[in-house]
């Protein structure tokens, strides 16, 4: 009795066709390496047999093109599993295999993935929000890199000396954004929550937050109005509470888990969010829809720039020069339910 390369039976067969949208005979085709199914469909049924765990026949497996390094920081924040996921899905469409190295605190620095994926014959590396962020860390490392012929991408930061591509959101316009909006909602006491000023997306923030004051509100002393902390829960918090201390009945956080902080604080205070204070997030982390209240953010183009990111990389990998160029994609307001009219409005 003949089977399936899978060795699966017409029930398992049916769910398959369900999943990928077609026939069970498409899908016996695909499966049986047999012509005159589109790439597309032949695609979609390898996809469903990806989603519903079932093992590929040895005929359809691809053949890799080659290691990619992909090095993010630690994943605890959504919004850098959301950028390994696009990216590694990115690679895999082309036919590359990613390696992925998360740096911990305490665990292996980016230095040290660095030599190990060298060691490993990666023909390509990407970097997420990595040392080229931080304007206090030597940048010659990545200028190393492209002296041994390596192609590198670096996502979210930039560094004046490396010749290397750069993809990145326009921070600027993300904190300008999030304060039309609040200003818009009637707010005028407006506070900025941000990590530490040695990173470029921190810099680039705090530039459109205190432009975006000067035009719209004529306020050009923003020092007390801004709070540095950690990209975390905990940071958030501690930078909301000062905020709170000084007035402020709208924030503007630079990522979506410093936002639920800075909503935790307020809450701690007996304030209502978006009823006495707004709260503006920055990422569109996966779930952050559904926060209590839903969070009012903007949006990073996280698919966007990871498949620019590829693109570019493989250019590169393909014989194109390494050049100092700096792909800057626009953000988006995403409006919910953690803002709301400010304290002038509702009077």
């Amino acid at each position: 009795m003949s089977s399936s390369p899978l060795a699966i039976g017409i029930p398992r067969l049916t769910d398959i066709a369900t999943q990928a949208g077609v026939s069970e005979a498409t899908v016996s085709r695909v499966l049986n390496g047999k012509p005159g199914v589109s790439k597309v469909t032949r695609q979609a049924v390898l996809a469903a047999l990806d989603l519903m765990g079932y093992e590929r026949p040895q005929r359809l497996r691809q053949r890799s093109n080659g290691l990619v390094g992909l090095i993010t920081p630690e994943l605890d924040n959504p919004i850098f599993p959301a950028f390994a996921q696009a990216i590694e899905k990115a690679l895999t469409q082309y036919g590359y295999t990613p390696v992925l190295c998360t740096q911990m605190p305490g665990g292996a620095p980016e230095d040290e993935f660095t030599e190990l994926l060298l060691d490993r014959g990666v023909i390509g590396m990407v970097f997420v929000s990595g040392l080229h962020a931080d304007t206090t860390a030597r940048s010659d490392r990545y200028s190393q890199l492209i002296s041994k012929e390596v192609p590198i991408v670096l996502l979210n930061g930039h560094a004046a000396d490396v010749e290397a591509p750069f993809v990145s959101p326009d921070d600027r316009l993300a904190a300008r954004l999030a304060v039309q909006h609040l200003v818009d909602l009637g707010h005028e006491r407006i506070g900025l929550a941000v990590g530490q000023a040695r990173f470029v997306p921190v810099i680039r923030k705090i530039e459109g937050y205190r432009q975006a004051l000067a035009e719209l509100l004529g306020v050009t002393d923003t020092d007390a109005l801004i709070s540095h902390s950690l990209f975390s829960v905990e940071g958030g918090q501690a930078a909301a509470a000062y905020l709170l201390d000084g007035g402020c009945t709208g924030i503007v956080c630079a990522s979506d888990l410093m936002a639920i902080g800075a909503i935790r604080a307020c809450r701690e205070r007996g304030l209502g969010v978006p009823g006495d204070v707004s709260v503006v997030g920055y990422d569109d982390s996966p779930l952050i829809a559904f926060t209590d209240p839903p969070l009012t953010t903007v949006r990073q183009p996280v698919q966007a720039m990871a498949a620019a990111a590829v693109d570019t990389l493989l250019e590169v990998i393909g014989g194109a020069p390494s050049r100092h160029q700096e792909l800057v994609f626009r953000p988006e307001l995403i409006v919910r339910g953690s803002t709301g009219s400010g304290p002038k409005v509702r009077r």
